[in-house]
């Protein structure tokens, strides 16, 4: 199956449940800061290496659940570094919706245009090397807020957030596979 269509898949599902979850609490993660933004995928990138490791799990959702919430968490990552202004705001579901296709839209493009140099090497890595990349990307991430969010030669925080969704829109596609 062709790539764009697996990735809008994928996509799909993620947005589900960001629209449903949205609809359900509201726009509360707009309160959310940069450093709070990162811990919640980090929570979810360290749970998935654990359940890797240990073959086991005791809590129902998996680790395809865990990808899907660090996709909606690196989108809620891009709304928030560009609104620039956390807060407690509640926003209509229509514009959340257009923001979640705005950023997913980014990624995607930054995920095609990777992929042309990079010829799609993500197809023969394994789920363990996804969930340790992400874990790398949100230390990166922490290392740019602890240098006041500037970087001499490195990409910013953003670059490092479409990373991380693309990371995990791959593993949620070879998952799909039954490559994982």
């Amino acid at each position: 199956m062709e790539t764009n269509l697996q990735y809008d898949q994928a996509i799909s599902q993620c947005q589900d449940i960001f629209i449903k979850k949205t609809k359900d609490y509201g726009t509360a993660w707009r309160v959310l800061r940069t450093i709070s933004v990162v811990d919640q995928i980090f929570i979810k990138a360290l749970r998935i290496r654990t359940i890797q490791d240990k073959q086991t799990q005791k809590v129902q959702d998996g680790i395809p659940s865990e990808f899907k919430g660090i996709v909606n968490y690196a989108v809620i990552g891009l709304i928030q570094l560009a609104l620039n202004n956390p807060a407690v705001e509640e926003v209509p579901v229509e514009k959340v919706a257009a923001w979640y296709e705005q950023y997913v839209l980014f990624a995607k493009n930054t995920m095609l245009d990777k992929n042309h140099d990079y010829g799609e090497a993500w197809r023969d890595m394994s789920q363990e090397s996804f969930a340790d990349l992400i874990l790398v990307k949100l230390l990166r991430i922490k290392q740019i807020l602890a240098n006041d969010g500037e970087t001499l030669i490195s990409e910013g925080i953003d670059a490092n957030y479409v990373d991380i969704l693309n990371y995990a829109i791959f593993a949620l596609i070879l998952i799909e596979e039954g490559k994982h």
